[in-house]
């Protein structure tokens, strides 16, 4: 089954039959070509992005308010 792109990060099926494959205009299948190769490229380059923001470390500072507030939260839970 052969997909084409909808709305933004959507495939949609195509179901080709005689006439959907007649009405198709000769420079149709290319530009379907075309966007799929750009989506696959923004889909690279998203995960890329991802996976760099993934791997940062975590800032000091938020750290140091994650340890202040278990510490409140055990104050709190020893009373």
């Amino acid at each position: 089954m052969e997909f084409v792109e909808g709305a933004p990060g959507a495939t949609l099926p195509l179901v080709m039959n005689e006439r959907t494959h007649r009405d198709l205009a000769p420079d149709t299948e290319p530009a379907l070509e075309e966007a799929r190769l750009r989506q696959q490229a923004i889909g690279a380059k998203l995960r890329h992005l991802f996976d760099e923001i993934v791997n940062e470390p975590v800032p000091e500072e938020f750290l140091d308010i994650l340890r202040r507030a278990d510490d409140k939260n055990k104050d709190a839970g020893q009373d």
